[in-house]
């Protein structure tokens, strides 16, 4: 098995500059904005520790880099009735918008530094839900082949009309089904059978998070709502600690 050649170079240091500058600690508690962007560069900065260390660990990169992409576009997980894949659309039209600056440097990378990590994502059918559908005898997941195709057709016309939030949709959603293989308990630390999507997951994420970061970051009004697991100020036990 060929050695982990982690892709790009680490950002948290700059960001997490730009971050303390633009969005410190308040002396009430963050705001919600505060809050989720403190909450994803902290686990930004473990992803970078794992994916770019003497020997990385693909696995943990991926995993800490989803915790840090969950920080900023979770909701409250007892009310929202939506589709992951549903979340993760609107989250990228919120973030990106109609700029188109910020589209063009997004686009940069998936036709660049990551067009052969998607590809081969998009390729694997391990990472496509309708596949362990179908593997574990749903019924109606049969014609996960004619979806498998759709989804990858989607993808190279969205590109072609540079609909970035409509290609980013379908490859996180390609990564959620990675994470739930991890999370749910469903793969082996450094195992065999997962080495691809694991390698391009990691080096996707690697990628566009401290992009997204870094476009929340440059629009402070933003509403991403209030992260559900929030304790309220003036709770005792509560850490008085000005910022981490």
């Amino acid at each position: 098995m060929p050695a982990f050649q982690p892709l790009g170079k680490p950002t948290f240091y700059d960001i997490d500059a730009r971050r303390r500058e633009k969005f410190p600690y308040r002396k009430d508690g963050d705001d919600n904005l505060n809050l989720r962007l403190r909450r994803s560069v902290s686990w930004l900065q473990r992803a970078e520790e794992f994916h770019y260390a003497g020997r990385p660990d693909p696995d943990m990169a991926f995993t800490c880099y989803w915790i840090a992409f969950n920080a900023l576009y979770a909701k409250d997980p007892y009310k929202s009735k939506d589709s992951e894949r549903k979340s993760f659309k609107e989250f990228f039209k919120k973030v990106i918008g109609s700029d188109d600056e910020c589209k063009r440097a997004i686009l940069d990378e998936i036709q660049g530094n990551l067009s052969e990590p998607i590809k081969v994502l998009l390729d694997n059918e391990y990472a496509f839900e309708p596949f362990w559908k179908h593997h574990n005898g749903v019924s109606k997941a049969n014609n996960w082949k004619d979806i498998f195709k759709e989804d990858k057709s989607k993808v190279k016309k969205d590109l072609h009309k540079q609909d970035v939030v409509g290609v980013l949709s379908v490859v996180f959603y390609r990564l959620y089904v990675v994470r739930n293989q991890i999370v749910h308990g469903n793969a082996t630390w450094n195992g065999g059978r997962n080495r691809d999507q694991l390698r391009d997951g990691a080096n996707i994420m690697a990628f566009l998070l401290p992009l997204l970061i870094t476009l929340v970051m440059d629009n402070p009004k933003m509403d991403l709502g209030k992260p559900y697991y929030t304790l309220p100020p003036g709770v005792p036990g509560v850490s008085h600690v000005k910022d981490n």
